[in-house]
C-alpha cells in the first residue's frame, strides 16, 4: 500500500527553500476508463482547475520562460529599391522593374538577317501584314506597290550557287516564292527604320504627306517593340566566350552604393541564389531608405505532419516524420525532423509585403505575450557585420557583405516554345577537338528542322551543281587496300579545335574551325569550307567585320553541353504580355563521342 507523506511546512517547499527527497515523477497522463463505452474518457472532462494546476507544477511547465504566449507584434524595417543594371563589360542603364529581369538579361536581338541575306521570313511576313493594314487604315493603300518592291522578298534562283542553301529545302524555297512581289518584307522595313531610316523614304513625298507616312513607321517600330521586348540600353548580357549570361544590379544601402552580380546564369528562371553580393562600389541610391514599422498579430505556422496542439486531436498520417530514417551524415534531414517535431509550435508567421526589385533589412521585432510583457528582439548577427552567419536566404559573399533579402523582379512561371535552334557541344578524344552538333537548325523561312537532315539536302544540292566529269582511271595493281587521305563528317558537325591562350604558353582554349565540303567530280578544286547554321555557333560570322570564335575550354565538360535558343512568353505585374527571344544551357545527355574523322587510312578496296 502507497504511503503519503504529509509535509507540515508546505510554504516552505512550494517556495523551493526546501527540497525532499522523492522518486515519483509525472511525465505523462492518461484516462484510465473503467467501462466499455471510451465516448466520456475521450471528451476529457475537467471538473477542477485546482488539480490542473497542480499537475503542471508538478510536471515543472511553471518553470519555463517561454509560458507566455505572443499576442501581437510590431516589425521595424526597411526596403531599397535596385535602380541600375549592368552587363559584363560594366555598362549600366536604368532599371525601375517595368520589365521581368530574364528578359533584361536573356533577350536577344530579333534574328532578321543572317548570312548576308533576310532570314526568318515568317516573322517578316507578319510585320508586312502589319505594315499593309496600317497603310490600308490610313488610306494610303497606293503605296502598297512601292513597299512591296522596295521591301521584296528575296525570289530564290535555283541556279545561283550562293542560293543554293535557300533552294535545298523544297518548302523553304516555295514559301519565299510565294511570298516575292505580293507582301513587303517587314523585317526589312523595321531594320530599316531602327537604323535611322524613315518610312517615307524613296516615296517622293514631302510635307504633311510625308510626316503621315513617317508617323505610321513610327507605329510599327513602338507595335513590335512592345510585341518583341529587345534591348534598347546596348546592354550584352550573353557571354559567347562562357555560354551564360552575366548580369549586375545596382543595390543601393540607402546613400551608399552597392552591387549583385549573377555571373553564371544559363537562362531560364531567374531567382535569388542566382546572385552574388559583389564587391565593386556603384552609384549610391538617392537617400538613406525610410524606416518602416508594421504591427501584426503572429500566426502560428502550420504545415503537414506538424504535432497537433489541442488535446486528444488526432494528427494527419499522410506525412510521418517518425518514419524518416535518416543517416548520422544527414544534417539537413535531422534538422528538419527536429523543427518538425520538437520547435514545431515555436515558429510564427509575420507576413509583409515587399515590392519587387527590394532588398530588406529587419533592424528588429518588438513581442507582446499574454501577460503583457514586450520583449524587443534584434538579429542575433549583424547579417552585414565580421562575424559569418548562417541565414536561409543570405546571399553569397563575393567581396562585400550584404545581408538584406533579395526579392528579384521575376516571373515565377511562363511559357517556352519549342527549341527553335539547338546545337550539342561534345568532346571527341579520338580527334582531340570539340564539336557543335547541330541538332534543330532555322531555315531561312522561319521553320525549325533536324540539322542532320538540313545537312544532307544542303549537300546534295551542291553535288548536283557540280558539273559531271569523269573520275580519273585509277592505275591498275592488285592491291586488296586503298588509300584514303581524309574522312569526312556531316555538314552539320562544327568542330571547335584548341588554340592556346596569347600570351600563355600552357592554357588552352577552343576556336571555331570548319570542315571541307567535300563533293564528287571536284578533283583538284579547293574545296569550299562549311560554314554554320545556327545562330548559336555563327558567333562573328554576320558582323559587319566578320571574326572568329573562341570559346573557353573548361566549359564544355566530359557530359557535353546543349544549348538551345527558345522564345518565352510571361505575364507581367501589371497584366502586359512580355515575348523575348533568349539563349538557355543545359547539361548534355550524350557524354563524349567520336565523328569517325581520320586521315591517312588504308580501307578494303572496293570490288571491281
Amino acid at each position: 500500500m502507497n504511503r503519503y507523506v504529509v509535509a507540515e511546512d508546505l510554504d516552505l517547499v512550494i517556495a523551493g527553500k526546501v527540497r525532499r527527497p522523492t522518486n515519483v515523477f509525472w511525465n505523462r497522463l492518461e484516462g484510465r476508463p473503467r467501462r466499455d463505452d471510451f465516448s466520456r474518457a475521450l471528451r476529457a472532462e475537467l471538473r477542477d482547475p485546482l488539480w490542473l494546476l497542480t499537475r503542471q507544477w508538478q510536471t515543472g511547465e511553471f518553470i519555463g520562460e517561454d509560458a507566455g504566449s505572443p499576442v501581437t507584434a510590431k516589425l521595424a524595417w526597411t526596403t531599397d529599391q535596385v535602380s541600375q543594371v549592368r552587363d559584363p563589360e560594366g555598362h549600366t542603364a536604368g532599371y525601375d522593374g517595368s520589365q521581368p529581369l530574364e528578359a533584361v538579361v536573356e533577350a536577344r536581338p530579333l534574328d532578321l538577317t543572317r548570312n548576308g541575306r533576310p532570314h526568318d521570313a515568317r516573322l517578316g511576313a507578319q510585320l508586312g501584314r502589319r505594315w499593309e493594314r496600317m497603310l490600308t487604315a490610313a488610306g494610303l493603300g497606293a503605296h502598297l506597290a512601292f513597299y512591296r518592291t522596295t521591301y521584296e522578298f528575296v525570289r530564290p534562283d535555283p541556279d545561283r550557287k550562293e542560293q543554293y542553301e535557300l533552294t535545298a529545302s523544297a518548302s523553304t524555297w516555295q514559301f519565299l516564292d510565294a511570298l516575292a512581289g505580293r507582301l513587303t518584307d517587314g523585317g526589312a522595313l523595321y531594320a530599316h527604320l531602327k537604323d535611322a531610316g524613315r518610312a517615307s523614304d524613296g516615296l517622293g513625298l514631302t510635307g504633311a504627306a510625308a510626316d503621315q507616312v513617317d508617323g505610321i513607321g513610327d507605329q510599327l517600330v513602338s507595335w513590335v517593340d512592345r510585341t518583341f521586348y529587345q534591348s534598347e540600353d546596348g546592354l550584352e548580357n550573353w557571354l559567347p566566350g562562357h555560354l551564360e549570361y552575366g548580369l549586375g544590379l545596382n543595390a543601393p544601402v540607402g546613400a551608399e552604393g552597392a552591387s549583385l552580380r549573377a555571373p553564371e546564369y544559363h537562362g531560364g528562371r531567374l531567382d535569388w541564389y542566382h546572385f552574388d553580393a559583389g564587391g565593386e562600389a556603384m552609384d549610391p541610391g538617392p537617400s538613406p531608405a525610410e524606416l518602416r514599422a508594421t504591427s501584426f498579430l503572429p500566426t502560428p505556422v502550420q504545415f503537414d505532419g506538424m504535432p497537433n496542439t489541442r488535446h486528444w486531436a488526432f494528427e494527419e498520417g499522410l506525412v510521418n516524420f517518425g518514419d524518416i530514417k535518416p543517416d548520422t551524415t544527414d544534417i539537413a534531414k535531422l534538422l528538419l525532423i527536429e523543427f518538425g517535431v520538437v520547435f514545431a509550435t515555436d515558429w510564427f508567421l509575420l507576413p509583409i509585403e515587399l515590392p519587387v526589385g527590394s532588398l530588406t533589412s529587419i533592424r528588429g521585432l518588438v513581442v507582446t505575450n499574454v501577460f503583457g510583457d514586450r520583449t524587443w528582439i534584434e538579429p542575433a548577427v549583424d547579417p552585414a557585420g565580421p562575424v559569418r552567419s548562417w541565414q536561409m536566404y543570405r546571399l553569397s559573399d563575393k567581396g562585400r557583405r550584404d545581408g538584406r533579402l533579395f526579392l528579384p523582379a521575376t516571373t515565377p512561371t511562363g511559357l517556352e516554345s519549342e527549341p527553335v535552334e539547338s546545337v550539342d557541344l561534345i568532346r571527341d578524344e579520338v580527334s582531340n577537338m570539340v564539336w557543335a552538333i547541330e541538332q534543330t537548325v532555322q531555315l531561312a523561312d522561319g521553320s525549325s528542322r533536324r540539322g542532320r537532315e538540313v545537312a544532307l539536302e544542303v549537300h546534295a544540292r551542291f553535288q548536283a551543281g557540280v558539273a559531271p566529269t569523269p573520275p580519273p582511271t585509277p592505275l591498275s595493281n592488285d592491291a586488296g587496300l586503298a588509300y584514303v587521305l581524309m574522312t569526312s563528317v556531316p555538314e552539320n558537325w562544327i568542330p571547335f579545335i584548341p588554340v592556346h591562350v596569347p600570351d600563355d604558353n600552357r592554357e588552352i582554349q577552343l576556336q571555331r574551325a570548319s570542315m571541307p565540303r567535300l563533293l564528287e567530280g571536284t578533283q583538284g578544286v579547293l574545296p569550299e569550307k562549311v560554314k554554320p547554321v545556327t545562330r548559336l555557333v555563327r558567333e562573328g560570322l554576320d558582323w559587319p567585320v566578320p571574326t572568329g570564335y573562341l570559346l573557353a575550354e573548361e566549359e564544355v565538360s566530359r557530359a557535353g553541353v546543349r544549348l538551345e535558343s527558345r522564345w518565352q512568353r510571361c505575364r507581367w505585374l501589371d497584366g502586359r504580355v512580355v515575348t523575348w527571344f533568349g539563349y538557355r544551357r543545359r547539361t548534355g545527355a550524350g557524354g563524349e563521342g567520336s565523328s569517325g574523322l581520320g586521315f591517312d587510312q588504308l580501307v578494303p578496296k572496293a570490288p571491281s
